[in-house]
């Protein structure tokens, strides 16, 4: 339970820091590359949180982000259309090393907000059965 609380912890500040840049619009190409690598960043805490969640409170053991985001389902932290939003969000993680692209940073830079408030809704309905 101590290392879930502690990835709980670090999710959320990864959440924060997340959220300075995912409210703004008109992002300069620097903010723009800065606000996909805290989403990468605040993705790889939330997902490794969830993770841990299944382990700790629901007694299943998962090992990939996709599949944890499928569990996260089955077990009621995701609605079906919140789990189609968060398998494609995965997929633009992947994306996020071709951030030198500027068309795929573009897309990513897009449904920052969008991944930010699932990603917000996840971690707090995480928080609420901790």
């Amino acid at each position: 339970m101590e290392r879930l609380r502690h990835r709980l912890e670090s999710a959320e500040k990864a959440l924060v820091s997340l959220r300075q840049l995912a409210m703004l619009e008109n992002l300069s190409d620097v903010e723009r590359d800065a606000a996909i690598q805290r989403f990468e960043f605040s993705f790889e805490a939330c997902w490794k949180l969830a993770k841990q969640y299944l382990y700790d409170i629901e007694g299943l053991d998962i090992g990939s982000p996709k599949g944890v985001i499928r569990s996260s389902r089955e077990v009621n932290l995701f609605n079906e259309e919140e789990t189609v939003t968060a398998l494609n969000m995965v997929n633009d993680r992947n994306l996020t090393v071709h951030t030198y692209n500027e068309e795929i940073a573009e897309k990513i830079q897009a449904n920052i907000e969008k991944y930010y408030r699932l990603l917000k809704r996840w971690v707090d309905r995480m928080n609420q059965e901790i």
